[in-house]
């Protein structure tokens, strides 16, 4: 029997249709893929099957019979539940208490206060039906991503999940931690759980899925057998018309300039320790390192986000003592941060606010602001970047995440940067966005800007770095040319413990 069957379905938002006819059907056991440009819908069919909208047409099948799902409590009752991209866990609560939280604690013989003796037995038991080890007794806000996704899905199963949908759930997982995920997957569909898996990474959906169901503009345009089609074929499906392939930069620029310079750069909370590198005007860096490596910390201390203890930073030959954000954007370093919802953008203000925040001085008359000259500028970069909104004046949180990025850059580039600095640039965007973003960075280096990319995916910091380094337990520990350098070669320090650390040609 079907599991979910999903016909007509219709959403609108004003005069919008955000979903317009959409089906789908889903199968017990089978993992079935959800792919799109970001905007095509898929996040409100999410919602819709969450019980967070409710839709304004069409029907939903639950195992053969018409359901209603009014409420996310709705949702779960039946047997539906969603891990987010953004994590929703109480960062102060154990992992024990965020497994129960919401739902019936097992009482004391006296009915007075929780039994934990029980709590804990149930949890285990959990652990071992799927294979899953993490610490339960660590609060939320000391576990790794992989650790909070593995206990959102334990949460789920509690709740006798039948449908389990993952919204990018890789996005800040490096390969290592992905592959126990994927693991879990398979314990999952092997005793009867059916996955909706959505992701822009193609290599997961073809090594997962069963089918796949593509959405684009608000309608569903096909669902094929994963065995049968190829990337190609799934990429005209989701924007009808081939993807352009960032080029290949023919050489970084060699002016001998450097963009940025960092010697025995160290943090005060420890997180940085004694890291040189540099990155010359032109050139694209990569930084890549496992879960914990210092990667993150590493950008914000040189954006001046971490106190520094010792080392000496450099922005384009000048030195950089004690940096601030405000310094930083002063002396034209811009930071891409992992996070930008919470970072990057203030949901609730508009494209133009966002854009020309840091900037306000630029479009500052005597006594008003000049805002004839500040949306003229908006609107050129938003035509420039592609941005799909109503206008500029929408707000920020209503774009979909490839179109916040793009604002995320043009902000960037307002600033006359000549150094980006940027932490999963990428993360969950669709391929096409994803390519833009590359092609972006390279013109930026080609002009003459220096490019420091951190990301998860080792297979696009060798695909688009002119070098990279390698950190490990906060230390760089391997700086290589990226010519004809193998995933396998990086690997290898990063599992080095850091032994053999130097340049490697």
């Amino acid at each position: 029997m079907t599991l979910l069957k999903v016909e007509g379905l219709d959403k609108v938002f004003g005069q919008h249709y955000a979903l317009s006819g959409v089906g789908i059907e889903i199968e017990p056991g089978e993992v079935h893929a959800l792919v799109g440009e970001n905007g095509a819908g898929k996040s409100t069919f999410i919602k819709i099957m969450t019980g967070v909208y409710t839709l304004d047409a069409g029907t939903v099948e639950w195992k053969g019979a018409k359901v209603d799902i009014p409420s996310p409590a709705a949702s779960r009752k039946i047997g539906i539940n969603v891990v987010h991209q953004d994590r929703h866990l109480v960062p102060s609560f154990t992992g024990y208490e965020n497994l129960f939280l919401g739902l019936d604690y097992p009482a004391n013989k006296s009915r007075i206060g929780v039994n934990w003796k029980a709590m804990k037995r149930r949890a285990e038991q959990l652990k071992n039906d799927f294979g899953v080890e993490i610490d339960l007794n660590k609060t939320a806000d000391r576990m790794s991503p992989p650790e909070k996704t593995m206990l959102e899905i334990l949460r789920a199963m509690m709740l006798e999940c039948q449908l389990l949908i993952l919204d990018e759930p890789t996005a800040s997982l490096t390969d290592q931690e992905a592959e126990r995920l994927f693991a879990l997957i398979g314990r999952l569909t092997a005793q009867g759980t059916a996955i909706l898996y959505v992701s822009h990474r193609m290599d997961e959906i073809f090594r997962l899925s069963d089918r796949i169901t593509v959405f684009r503009n608000g309608q569903k345009v096909a669902t094929v057998v994963t065995e049968t089609t190829d990337k190609d074929s799934l990429v005209r499906l989701m924007s009808n018309a081939e993807v352009k392939k960032s080029q290949k930069r023919s050489g970084k620029a060699q002016t001998g300039e450097r963009a940025l310079e960092l010697n025995g750069l160290s943090t005060k909370d420890g997180m940085v320790r004694d890291v040189s590198l540099n990155v010359g005007k032109g050139e694209i860096v990569g930084i890549f390192g496992l879960a914990g490596a210092g990667r993150t910390e590493l950008l914000e201390a040189i954006y001046g986000l971490r106190e520094l203890k010792d080392g000496s930073i450099a922005i384009a030959g000048r030195r950089s003592n004690a940096p601030t954000p405000n310094r930083s954007l002063e002396n034209g370093v811009v930071l891409i941060p992992e996070e930008r919802k919470r970072d990057a953008l203030i949901l609730g203000m508009s494209i133009r606010e966002n854009m020309t925040l840091p900037v306000l001085k630029r479009f500052s008359g005597r006594l008003k602001l000049r805002s004839r000259a500040e949306r003229a500028e908006v609107a050129a970069w938003m035509q420039h970047m592609d941005v799909k909104a109503a206008g500029s004046e929408q707000p920020v949180g209503q774009l979909s995440g490839g179109n916040q990025q793009k604002v995320v850059f043009a902000k960037a580039l307002l600033s006359n940067p000549v150094l980006f600095l940027c932490d999963e640039p990428t993360q969950a965007v669709d391929v096409m966005t994803r390519e833009e973003i590359h092609r972006l960075l390279k013109t930026q280096a080609d002009r003459g800007c220096g490019v420091l990319f951190v990301s998860s995916d080792l297979q696009e910091v060798l695909d688009i770095s002119d070098r990279l380094y390698v950190l490990h337990d906060r230390r760089i520990v391997a700086e290589l040319d990226n010519d004809g350098v193998t995933a396998e070669q990086v690997l290898g320090y990063c599992y080095s413990h850091g032994k053999g650390s130097g340049h490697h040609g």
